[in-house]
């Protein structure tokens, strides 16, 4: 060892520490197997932990960081390892999602190129749409219609509040679409509606304030999903679920999501949306190659067919709007008529 002048010293070799090799685990991109996994569904998400129902039990999850970013939803299926006994304090580990067998998305608006999946492997949508308090909101349903399409869901059209609004105009709308619907009123028998949900794994979508946590607590009685009311000066409802949720319903699932505002479509290209008005879209390969459907657009079979009085307007008008919002454009629209 050497020193300088000033009393200190210079480093030299016998400064360098060396680690041992053999003291730490190789790296490896081999992700393990996880043999023992359990299969589990996940029925709600809260701040990275996941609740699932593992062979009868409830069990609380972590996602396995081996996982990635990748998002884990509520109907996803998944294989779970750890402690999977439910007691509380317990954490198990998510180490596997199974392949999803439909999602439904929305993106936050129509020029949100992020895609949001709001559940898996759901086979229905009901779409929950109040007759009045807020009214109701034709463009809404639209929309959650084409996603329905998209997500191989079949839709349900449920009206409530029927107290206080005419269902009719609803109803004629929607029913040459072939898409089924339930009207309720507080004092309806909801047997009705509880028969189209046994057996499926349903998803209740619709705006805030229009009754969806209200049809849930009627449906499984002890639920006692918060309900909130209608905003006297804006009219628009107040968000009182924050998450979704799956619950146990008659041999199938019911999952509540939290109220929207808006339902946007970005993911979806145009001539999907079309796809979503199958009675428009059954007239679409008679138009030009290139064609926006709109009055102005030369040999369009579908304003011909409006014109000719075979397609309802108020159909092709929330048609063009959709098709208009998707690029862009009509982004802040006029009411809906009740």
């Amino acid at each position: 060892m050497s020193r300088t002048r000033g009393g200190g010293r210079h480093m030299d070799e016998r400064d360098v520490r060396v680690r041992a090799r053999g003291g730490s685990k190789p790296r490896t991109r081999n992700r393990p197997k996880h043999s023992d996994a359990v299969e589990g569904l996940v029925t709600a998400v809260d701040r990275g932990r996941y609740r699932c129902l593992v062979d009868g039990v409830w069990v609380v999850a972590m996602k396995a960081r081996e996982l990635g970013r990748g998002s884990i939803v509520v109907g996803d299926r998944v294989d779970v390892v750890g402690d999977l006994s439910g007691k509380p304090d317990t954490l198990a580990r998510v180490v596997r999602v199974k392949e999803r067998r439909s999602v439904l998305r929305r993106t936050a608006d129509d020029t949100d190129p992020v895609e949001r999946i709001i559940v898996a492997n759901a086979d229905q949508l009901a779409i929950v749409c109040a007759l009045a308090d807020p009214e109701p909101q034709p463009r809404f349903v639209d929309r959650c219609l084409v996603a329905a399409y998209d997500a191989g869901l079949e839709p349900l059209l449920c009206l409530t509040k029927a107290d206080l609004g005419d269902p009719g105009p609803m109803v004629r709308l929607y029913e040459p679409l072939g898409v089924p619907n339930v009207v309720l009123g507080p004092d309806s028998d909801p047997t009705g509606l509880s028969e189209r949900l046994a057996g499926h794994t349903t998803v209740l979508v619709g705006s805030s304030g229009v009754g969806k946590s209200t049809l849930v607590n009627r449906l499984i009685p002890g639920t006692d999903r918060a309900v909130g009311g209608v905003n006297s000066v804006t009219g628009r409802g107040r968000h009182t679920s924050t998450s979704a949720v799956a619950l146990a319903f008659e041999g199938g699932w019911l999952i509540d999501t939290p109220g929207v505002r808006s339902f946007g479509l970005a993911h979806i290209a145009p001539e999907e949306i079309v796809e979503g008005f199958p009675e428009i879209a059954e007239l679409t390969p008679d138009c030009p190659e290139v064609c926006a459907h709109r009055p102005e657009s030369p040999g369009c079979a579908v304003q011909a067919a409006l014109a000719a009085g075979n397609l309802d307007a108020d159909r092709v008008a929330s048609l063009l709007r959709l098709l208009s919002s998707r690029e862009g454009e009509d982004e802040e629209a006029p009411p809906d008529p009740s």
